[in-house]
């Protein structure tokens, strides 16, 4: 009889290629080897090339960003590297449709050539599944070409999946995709509740819909109904309502939040850039007194700050290119955390009770914001207009900072950090929908096995 299923399972796995996507990425990959998966992970060699340069890890610059991780926790994770079509010393940020334009036409194309030699690697266990980032256009098709289980990975909430997957239903009610858009709030969509178009997804908001974004966002939501499970990086107990509607449609299973163990820095390097240290300057201030200020890792200007600004603040301030966020967040001098709504962001600060100050630029950003602000009340938003002048900013900042102000919305983080915690406590959602999807992967691969054991014996091989 088979016996393949039971062999470990291999995942092969294949986060998106920005900053974001990375993080939560590399996590679960960490939390599935400790959960007796073989992993290989698949980075590009850009993504390597920066992580490897900004890393003083020996493990990074020798090649593995894994090898510490696994040697120290007896993991089985393996790395590699794939070509995304592109030049290494390609400027990807400030050549952005050029960049998504090879991962929409180019990528897949190296994807499978790599995908071919680790399925025909005669070491280590058959390679079971294809776990792939939901962005990405091709993953259901590569991995059902290898024969492989499609795993797709969502890095943001639920609300922003479900708003993505029903698409032709804005679009059908006139609320997407058309000259006359409506302005109404959408309220037709299962499990969400009433929402503003402006608290929509940036893309769902633009006129122009034939962009490069647009494209692999519909190429990736039609890609994804071929996928056997789907993984999202968000807390059951937060978006019940739009969880369980996705539910009731598809193998969806929320399993955030995927942080480092001990939400410390992580062993494995994760960031493309070097991390200065703030701790020493944090630590000459205040409990509670500082506010945190990070537009994420895809802003593109080279230097927004005004004129004279630096000198002005220079007595009361540190400015640096990247730090560790969760060492920033986690220092009990920060009190407000004025962020670009990103959701690894709002993950972070939640986790450490530090409420927000919302300035969303662009994508999901806004959908996040709605959510930190109106849905869970542990935020003040910041950009009601297009401008916003100095006395508002400085407003809202003292109303979020001082004692008084703002500590409801203090008291409100506390009880969604609550929440947090509780999913991922043994018997908590997230660590019980974890074991359920593991469990409902290894059935489907029984299946499979015994579906291919089947058709053997009656064709008499």
């Amino acid at each position: 009889m088979d016996s393949s299923h039971h062999q470990k399972p291999h995942a092969i796995f294949i986060p998106y290629p920005l900053q974001g996507h990375i993080i939560p990425s590399v996590h679960l990959a960490i939390t599935l080897a400790s959960r007796g998966f073989t992993v290989t992970f698949l980075n590009t060699q850009s993504i390597h090339h920066h992580t490897s340069k900004s890393s003083s890890s020996s493990s990074a610059s020798a090649g593995d960003i894994f090898a510490a991780v696994s040697r120290d926790r007896g993991l089985d994770i393996r790395y590699a590297t794939v070509s995304d079509g592109l030049p290494r010393d390609f400027d990807r940020s400030l050549h952005h449709d050029v960049f998504m334009a090879a991962l929409l036409h180019v990528f897949s194309a190296h994807v499978e050539a790599v995908v071919a030699e680790i399925v025909a690697a005669p070491s280590g266990p058959p390679v079971s599944c294809l776990i792939a980032d939901t962005f990405y256009v091709w993953p259901a098709k590569v991995a059902k070409k290898f024969g492989l289980k499609y795993v797709s990975f969502w890095t943001e909430p639920a609300l922003v999946f479900s708003l993505y997957y029903h698409m032709d239903l804005l679009r059908r009610n006139g609320h997407f995709g058309c000259l006359d858009v409506r302005e109404d709030p959408v309220d037709y969509i299962p499990g969400v509740r009433s929402i503003n178009p402006a608290d929509m997804m940036s893309y769902l908001q633009e006129s122009d819909a034939s962009t490069v974004c647009h494209q692999i966002i519909f190429n990736a939501f039609d890609d994804v109904k071929g996928a056997d499970f789907i993984l999202c990086n968000t807390i059951q107990e937060l978006e019940n309502e739009t969880i369980s509607a996705l539910q009731a449609k598809m193998p969806f299973y929320s399993i955030g939040p995927t942080f480092p163990t001990g939400f410390t820095k992580s062993l494995v390097p994760t960031s493309l850039w070097s991390e200065s240290d703030c701790t020493q300057w944090l630590d000459t201030r205040a409990r509670g007194s500082v506010l945190y200020v990070s537009f994420g890792s895809y802003a593109h200007d080279t230097n927004p700050l005004p004129d004279g600004f630096e000198e002005e603040i220079q007595d009361r301030s540190i400015i640096v290119p990247w730090c560790c966020q969760i060492q920033v967040l986690n220092h009990p001098a920060i009190g407000g955390f004025l962020t670009h709504c990103g959701w690894n962001s709002i993950l972070e600060s939640i986790w450490c009770e530090v409420p927000f100050l919302c300035f969303p630029l662009l994508t999901d950003q806004f959908t996040n914001r709605k959510l930190v602000v109106d849905d869970w009340k542990i935020g003040i938003n910041l950009c009601d207009k297009k401008r916003i002048m100095r006395a508002e900013v400085s407003n809202k900042v003292n109303r979020l900072m001082s004692k008084n102000s703002g500590e409801k919305y203090r008291k409100e983080i506390k009880e969604v950090k609550k929440k947090l915690e509780n999913a991922i406590r043994d018997n908590g959602s997230s660590e019980m929908n974890l074991d359920q999807f593991i469990k409902d992967f290894k059935f489907s691969i029984q299946k499979q096995s015994g579906a291919i054991l089947k058709q053997n014996l009656s064709s008499g091989t």
